[in-house]
């Protein structure tokens, strides 16, 4: 028996009951006297009685919260294991308002491999606020074979045969994926290294040195949106710092590639809350992924989540932030100064690509100290 038909059934016996009592106490008490005599006050209700209804009544209210809607009963998007899974462990509400992506992507057989996911569903449910993802009993798909791996963080290459490339991505290598993405390890390497180009440009020894003057040094980092890693890698050889990226597959495989290089890649969306504790990080990075194209909500959100687990005296570094001129005055600069901290940089630059030029955009950097004792 399903489970709608069983608390259907439930439903059903637990109004009929309420009905039989009903019609037990009606008949029970006296109603109109013969002769014609005038009507006697209606007898109060036994407080036994009264408790059995209320019993009855709060069982009718919960069976029903419990019952599938007809449309939940139609719907694809409910598997038989879904049911399970939400009693079991979380399932963000914003997967049930995609049902059709839902479905496809809880369609798998429990305790095999799990199928492949050439229209990468996992970012695309992500992406729409639904994560933790659903699926749990399967086994993900690995390299055919065990690739040697380097302890450098900047190898001469990435190892192509370490991802499992989609059927349907026109590139299947690092080498034939665009540079400026990150992949190119010999540009990488110099990347947060002197000289700097502008002042919205801050190195890693120039960072060091002012956690340093203040007495406030850099262990423990989170870099927000860092793409295959990079600064995360240079924090480890530079400062013996540990740094954990957060960081979606978006066009190609940057998880996969922080992760070739000995580094922590966080799979989560930018509107997800850090799984990290209270006040344990010297550092939080929100790299070039943070930008105007997230709504302003979110950017707060992610701004005080940011704060929640910085220590005090810890730093928020801006990177290259944009934005259409006009709005950092009006919006965005408020939103940063809300926090409260300390500014010890604040640099802003034209956006010279041609979309910046286009959309009249700036480049905000911003170095930010949180308040002893905040």
């Amino acid at each position: 028996m399903g489970l709608g038909m069983g608390l259907s059934l439930l439903l059903l016996f637990a109004m009929v009951g309420t009905n039989l009592l009903s019609l037990y106490h009606l008949s029970s008490i006296s109603s109109y006297p013969r002769g014609g005599a005038a009507r006697q006050p209606a007898a109060q209700i036994p407080d036994r009685l009264q408790q059995q209804l209320a019993t009855i009544r709060a069982t009718i209210s919960h069976l029903t919260g419990l019952r599938p809607s007809a449309t939940t009963l139609r719907s694809p998007s409910s598997p038989a294991d879904l049911l399970l899974y939400a009693s079991l462990s979380p399932i963000a509400s914003a997967c049930h308002d995609h049902p059709e992506l839902l479905h496809r992507y809880m369609t798998y057989t429990p305790f095999k491999p799990c199928p492949s996911d050439p229209d990468n569903l996992a970012e695309v449910l992500s992406l729409r606020g639904c994560h933790p993802l659903p699926r749990r009993r399967c086994f993900s798909a690995t390299a055919a074979k065990e690739i040697p791996l380097s302890s450098d963080p900047f190898p001469a290459s990435l190892p192509d045969a370490a991802v499992i490339w989609p059927s349907t991505a026109a590139c299947k290598s690092f080498a034939c994926l665009p540079p400026h993405l990150g992949f190119d390890m010999a540009a990488e390497a110099a990347r947060f290294l002197p000289p700097t180009r502008s002042n919205l440009d801050l190195t890693i020894p120039q960072l060091l040195a002012i956690a340093a003057n203040l007495s406030s040094p850099i262990r423990l980092a989170l870099d927000v949106g860092g793409g295959s890693g990079t600064f995360a890698a240079r924090m480890k050889i530079d400062a013996g710092a540990t740094v954990v990226t957060t960081t979606m597959n978006l066009g190609a495989p940057y998880s996969e590639a922080a992760a070739l290089r000995g580094l922590v890649p966080l799979h989560v969306p930018l509107q997800q809350r850090f799984p990290i504790h209270d006040a344990a990080l010297d550092l939080v990075r929100c790299g070039h992924a943070v930008n105007r194209w997230i709504p302003s909500a979110a950017l707060e959100f992610l701004l005080f989540d940011a704060d929640r687990v910085l220590r005090s005296g810890g730093f928020l570094w801006i990177d290259h932030f944009f934005c259409r001129a006009a709005d950092l005055n009006a919006d965005y600069a408020p939103l940063f100064r809300k926090l409260g901290y300390r500014i010890l940089k604040w640099s802003v630059g034209n956006k010279t690509d041609a979309g910046g030029v286009k959309n009249g955009e700036v480049y905000l950097t911003a170095l930010l100290q949180k308040p002893v004792g905040k």
